[in-house]
Formats: structure tokens, C-alpha cells, sequence
């Protein structure tokens, strides 16, 4: 049976689905879905078929959607999402990441859930906020949010989190205790360049096959971690701007990674209002420029953290979503756009999907 590849889109006004061939030239939309809620991170589970969107807002609350039959039906619960009486009210999930027959969510306040049933119940992974410098997380611009969550491909113990602006979580014991990891990140904002915690982590990737190596795309800088986070490098010479929101790892490949640096100042849009994804194939020592097929000329646009994905074929796909509701997909590995989607609302995640 011929497989197919998903756009998996979280926007501010609901869920979208593309659907496409393994060519991944002609796309179908579908949508929105999830009742137009803000949707801010839609994900696959390949164990089950299900997919997932995390999102709400003050008005909603928080919730995590499912569908089991690829877009057709919707059922959403938010049981166990909360902090209890005594804590602060939780405003959005952020990121649903499924793991080792686990579900996971990050929330805003910034703090960790976990299913065992696909979604229909939650229990707080309470160690996380009970780390001592939980008193003084203070949010980043876009709230204090736990948006990065990074499984152990083989142990289901250990975990890496990224909160803004707090920065990036190590657990090896299924999330009782967690140590900080953000030696060598810097802190452009703060008295201390480089703190044990407080950097503003955008986003964090673990390379194909390499549990050890990292890469993160932060407020301040690009950086690579040889040794599961406990030291970092950063790698931001040879980009346009040490600032950007999202970052992809190559499925295949360790040491190719991508990022889409945005402008330093607080514009926070294409330099030079030219669309261009960036590829080192070396770890971050050389980069590349890839943008044909993209915008060259009066393209302001920003592409959020969760905004960038990648699907699994061999010569793998890559696919973007701006703020301004377009969408480009790559089916050579970024060396040629198309633009895919458009005048969707603004775009807050991005995944990939290849399905039988």
C-alpha cells in the first residue's frame, strides 16, 4: 500500500492537515479542526497512529486534542492538567510528545504532565517544580512555558526539557529529580553571562542515533552539547544572526542540523526580509544557505519555534509555517521550495507525519 506524508499544523485558530504521496508535490488541506482553539503544537505517534494537538488559551484552558483516524473525529481532555488549589492556574499546553508508550505535555506556567492512557488522564511530574530554583523562573516574551520536550530514544527514564526562560532540564529517573543543563549557553539579558540556569532556550534537538548529542537553538546563540547537554559549544559563526525560534536535527545524518535565524533586533523577522532555511551537514562548524524557491524581497516574516519539521523518507522532506500563514515544504532536504499552503491564520507548529 502506497504511504502517505502528513502536514501536521497547529494555528492560532485550530488544526490543519496536509496530505500528500511520497512525491510530496501536490498537497490536499484539511480543516481547521480542534473547534478553531489556538493549537500550539500538533504531533504524530507512529505506536498508535494517533495524533496529537496540545493548545487552549486564558479564555479555554488547557487541553490536549487526539484524533485515531487521521484528522476524521476529535476528542480532547484535560483531566489531571492542573496544579492543584495551591498552585498557579495553567493558561496553554505547548507541546504533546508521545514516548515509550507514554504521552508527555509542557505547560504554561512552565511545568511537565505525563499520560499513561493516550491523553484522557494526566498526572503532574511534579519533580520538575519542585526543583529549588522553581521560585524564580520568570517568564521569557512569550510566558514562562515549558516548550521543548526530548525523550531518551532507548531509556524511558531520561528526559530533557526547555522552559523560557529558565532554560534547559535533565532527569535519568523518570522525572523525581532533575539536574540543570546550560553550562556554556550564554545570558545576554541578565548580570550573569553564563548562569546555571535563567537562558532562554528556544529550542532543542537530539541528533539521529547520537542519544549523547544535542543541539539548541537559543535566545542568544547556537550551540551544540557532545555529552547530553552537561556542556555546550556554542556554533552560531557563519549564520546572519545568533537569534532564531526554531531548529531541526536531519533523521538520518548527526551531524546535519537546520535553523532559521531571524533578526537580531527586536523586529524579530527574515534578515534583510529574505526567506532563507540554514544547513550545517558538519555540526554546526560550516553553514549553508538554502532559499531557492523562497521569498528574496519584502518577506518580514517570522517562523516560530514549533513552526519547522521534517518527515522520515530517505531523502527526507523539510516544511515551515510563518506567522503570516504560509507554508513551504522541501522535498529534497531544503534545496528547493515551494510554497504549499497560504492566507492559513498565523502558524505555531509544524510536524510530519509518514503513514501506511
Amino acid at each position: 500500500m502506497p504511504r502517505r506524508v502528513l502536514l501536521l499544523v497547529g494555528t492560532r485558530k485550530g488544526a490543519f492537515i496536509l496530505d500528500s504521496d511520497e512525491s510530496r508535490r501536490d498537497w490536499r488541506l484539511r480543516g481547521p479542526f480542534c473547534e478553531n482553539w489556538p493549537i500550539n503544537h500538533v504531533n504524530y505517534d507512529p505506536a498508535t497512529g494517533t495524533i496529537y494537538a496540545g493548545g487552549g488559551n486564558e479564555w479555554f484552558g488547557p487541553a490536549v486534542w487526539q484524533t485515531h483516524d487521521l484528522g476524521e473525529t476529535w476528542t480532547h481532555s484535560s483531566a489531571g492538567i492542573t496544579y492543584g488549589d495551591a498552585g498557579p492556574k495553567i493558561r496553554m499546553i505547548w507541546n504533546v510528545t508521545p514516548a515509550h508508550g507514554a504521552l508527555y505535555a509542557g505547560a504554561d506556567p512552565a511545568g511537565l504532565f505525563r499520560s499513561d492512557d493516550g491523553g484522557q488522564t494526566w498526572t503532574h511530574v511534579a519533580g520538575l517544580r519542585e526543583h529549588p530554583t522553581c521560585p524564580e523562573w520568570m517568564p521569557g516574551n512569550g510566558g514562562l512555558c515549558l516548550h521543548t520536550i526530548v525523550p531518551h530514544p532507548e531509556n524511558p527514564n531520561e528526559l530533557w526539557v526547555g522552559m523560557s526562560a529558565v532554560g534547559v532540564f535533565h532527569t535519568a529517573d523518570g522525572g523525581k529529580t532533575w539536574t540543570t543543563r546550560n553550562k556554556g549557553t550564554r545570558q545576554e539579558f541578565g548580570p550573569e553571562r553564563y548562569p546555571e540556569w535563567g537562558q532562554c532556550v528556544h529550542k532543542m534537538v537530539i541528533a539521529a542515533g547520537r542519544s549523547e548529542l544535542l543541539y539548541q537553538q537559543n535566545h542568544c546563540g547556537v550551540y551544540r552539547s557532545g555529552d547530553g547537554g552537561q556542556n555546550w559549544t556554542e556554533i552560531s559563526a557563519g549564520l546572519p544572526s545568533d537569534f532564531g525560534f526554531p531548529m531541526v536535527a536531519h533523521p538520518h545524518d548527526p551531524k546535519s542540523v537546520y535553523v532559521m535565524p531571524l533578526s537580531a533586533d527586536f523586529g524579530r523577522y527574515m534578515p534583510g526580509g529574505a526567506v532563507a532555511v540554514w544547513s550545517s551537514r558538519s555540526g554546526g562548524e560550516r553553514w549553508e544557505r538554502l532559499s531557492q524557491g523562497l521569498p528574496q524581497q519584502n518577506a518580514y516574516l517570522t517562523v516560530l519555534r514549533e513552526a519547522m519539521g521534517y518527515d522520515t523518507l530517505d531523502e527526507h522532506g523539510l516544511y515551515f509555517g510563518s506567522n503570516c500563514g504560509h507554508l513551504f515544504a522541501s522535498a529534497d532536504e531544503g534545496r528547493h521550495w515551494q510554497e504549499v499552503a497560504h492566507y492559513l491564520p498565523p502558524i505555531l507548529s509544524v510536524e510530519a507525519a509518514v503513514v501506511d
